[in-house]
């Protein structure tokens, strides 16, 4: 019963774009979703790709940490999510002295990874 997160914060890439590749993962087992993110063509797929795998390492750790025994095949991903970051504000000249601002959006890429046994305790005791 091994819960790990995983966060990355300030990545360049809007969350809208990122939402996309999530969606795709959510709810799947953590070693399928890293072969769908390595194959996938957005280009939020590397960043959510590292952090799926940070979170792999962070729960191996945690798992050697309380001398349990962790296989990573039964790891799945538990919550997935993408909150927006700060934004950078940029301006681009235009015609006649104007000009037009640019927004460059971040985002906040958090999973979380559970073992089936935590989900099914959880389930358990909600009822």
């Amino acid at each position: 019963m091994v819960e790990s997160t995983a966060r990355v914060r300030h990545i360049r890439v809007t969350p809208q774009k990122a939402r996309r590749v999530v969606n795709l993962i959510r709810g799947k087992q953590a070693l399928e979703a890293l072969a769908i993110l390595k194959f996938a063509p957005q280009g939020a797929s590397e960043p959510v790709y590292k952090v799926v795998a940070s979170a792999i390492a962070n729960a191996r750790v945690k798992a050697d940490k309380d001398s349990q025994f962790l296989d990573e095949r039964d790891l799945y991903i538990a919550k997935a999510f993408v909150d927006e970051g700060a934004t950078l504000k940029r301006f681009r000249p235009r015609a006649q002295g104007r000009a037009f601002r640019i927004n460059k959006r971040t985002s906040h890429i958090t999973v979380v990874l559970a073992t089936p046994e935590l989900a099914e305790a959880e389930k358990g005791s909600s009822k």
